[in-house]
């Protein structure tokens, strides 16, 4: 089955040349069927490029998904049209009364504020509260992770003395997780970040248990299930050529960068990096979205309740 989508959004044309299942959101109107309701609360700047990334993983599970793109109230998005945000972004103080299947976090590229200091915080956090009774299960993702870690259990984000960039190998700690079905015993996943969280201070929380480890980078994939919700911290759903773009980026404008570890054959930038995350990547967020269509009512009034 295929993720309904305007016909009009950028994806839709993207995904559809890729082979994914792509269905205009006027079709399936017509059809007698409910699709899952995902919402993808996007907070990068290049709102598109994310766009296509979320909707490239959770398109190419057999459900139908309905994909509802939400902004921040009064955040205005520098980096994209904001035709684009007006005809395809609803304000969170439009959505605050239905009801979602499961609703995507994204990461944000302010690691270095504390979280008070954001200038959309405490709308953020009345969307985290927000989700405990509109919401059936929960991702957040890189920043989005962190900010529900400490938000629910106050476990800190701490900065790095380096990035943490490249593409490092996992560790499958829990294989009988309904997450990791299908996982191999470890996996490579791309890391992009200048923080982390610390498995020490998660195992002072109530609840949190790390799925995804890695000795390098620490923790990656959380559940957190008496909130119903999963934190990752690193990027399965990056393309090909995003790490390579972030470090084009930085070399471009001086700033201190390594080149990414184990991306790039025998680490050589000038070479074409290799894409080894793709399968696991469908596959978590497929588990992903089958664990909501297990258990998430049919009748979406009883979301949350």
């Amino acid at each position: 089955m295929p993720i309904t989508l305007p016909a009009n959004l950028p994806a839709f044309d993207v995904l559809r040349a890729e082979g994914v299942m792509v269905m205009s959101d006027t079709r399936a109107a017509r059809q007698d069927i409910r699709p899952l309701r995902i919402g993808l609360l996007n907070l990068m700047p290049k709102k598109i490029q994310t766009e296509n990334q979320f909707g490239r993983l959770i398109g190419a599970t057999p459900l139908q998904i309905d994909l509802q793109l939400i902004r921040m109230s009064e955040h205005k998005s520098k980096n994209v049209a904001q035709e684009h945000m007006e005809t395809f972004y609803r304000p969170f103080s439009e959505v605050r009364n239905e009801k979602f299947d499961g609703l995507i976090i994204t990461g944000a590229p302010i690691e270095h504020l504390p979280f008070e200091e954001v200038t959309y915080w405490d709308e953020l956090k009345e969307v985290m509260d927000w989700t405990q009774t509109n919401v059936h299960s929960t991702f957040g993702v890189c920043w989005g992770g962190m900010a529900m870690l400490w938000h629910f259990h106050n476990v800190k984000k701490h900065m790095l003395d380096y990035k943490a960039f490249g593409c490092f190998r996992h560790q499958n700690l829990a294989p009988a997780s309904p997450y990791l079905r299908g996982f191999s015993d470890d996996c490579v996943i791309p890391v992009s970040r200048w923080t982390e969280v610390r498995q020490e201070e998660m195992d002072r929380a109530d609840g949190l248990v790390t799925l995804l480890g890695s000795e390098d980078t620490g923790p990656c994939l959380v559940e957190d299930a008496g909130h119903r919700a999963l934190y990752i911290f690193n990027h399965f759903e990056y393309d090909s050529p995003t790490l390579k773009e972030e470090y084009d980026r930085d070399v471009k404008n001086g700033a201190p960068i390594n080149v990414p570890i184990n991306y790039y054959p025998e680490d050589d930038p000038r070479r074409v990096p290799q894409n080894r995350w793709r399968s696991h990547g469908h596959l978590l967020y497929g588990n992903w979205i089958n664990a909501i269509y297990q258990s998430t009512p049919f009748d979406m009034a009883e979301i949350g309740g």
